[in-house]
């Protein structure tokens, strides 16, 4: 999960980012299954972003909101942690709203 926050925390906050985040999180998802839910969540939370505003123009307020709440749930997520602890990660992740 760190190479994918600091890949992150390089990046612009906008939608192709966004985007190309979806294709590290399908990449991610097969190269380590152990972490598959996890990047699917992330995939599915990032994709309902996307969707919102592909078409649309995004208000820098937005994405700059988007995005450090995005890169804050990556910085709290520990994969070498109990299952239990994974698990609560997981349902964080789950009540994840970009765009709100």
């Amino acid at each position: 999960m760190n190479e994918l926050y600091f890949w992150l925390a390089g990046q612009h906050p906008g939608l192709k980012t966004f985007k190309a985040l979806q294709l590290k999180l399908s990449q991610l998802a097969a190269d380590h299954p152990e972490q598959r839910a996890m990047c699917r969540l992330l995939h599915g939370i990032v994709g309902s972003y996307v969707e919102e505003f592909d078409e649309a123009p995004l208000p820098s307020a937005i994405a700059d909101r988007a995005y450090r709440r995005l890169l804050q749930s990556l910085a709290e997520l520990d994969s070498a942690a109990e299952p239990a602890h994974q698990l609560g990660d997981l349902n964080r992740l789950a009540a994840l709203n970009l765009t709100q």
